[in-house]
């Protein structure tokens, strides 16, 4: 597979002998730098089970090793509405403290 900037990989020791633990991988950027056949560097973020960028790296792996990870499953699908107590104060806050509107 040839990856493009905003895939998210499953990244194992099919792809290269450094990935003893398996990692998802958020691609940034596809060099076009020359190397050997078949391999290829990306730049882009380690993602935790969440979904979310834990590191940002440069990996040197084999395209055909290189796994794409089906839309929404690296977030959960069904996230149940925050539920506000009564008389909460909705309005945008800025650091913990409530936004303080600008003076005409």
């Amino acid at each position: 597979m040839t990856p493009q900037a905003g895939d998210i990989l499953h990244v194992t020791r099919e792809a290269s002998v450094q990935f003893q633990r398996p990692m998802m991988f958020r691609v940034i950027r596809v060099h076009d730098w020359p190397t050997y056949d078949g391999w290829v560097w990306l730049d882009g973020y380690q993602l935790n089970a969440a979904g979310d960028a834990v590191e940002r790296r440069s990996i040197f792996v084999q395209r055909a090793g290189l796994r794409l990870v089906p839309d929404g499953v690296t977030r959960p699908r069904n996230v149940a509405a925050v539920q506000r107590p009564a008389g909460h104060n909705s309005r945008p806050t800025l650091h913990g403290r409530p936004a303080v509107a600008a003076a005409h």
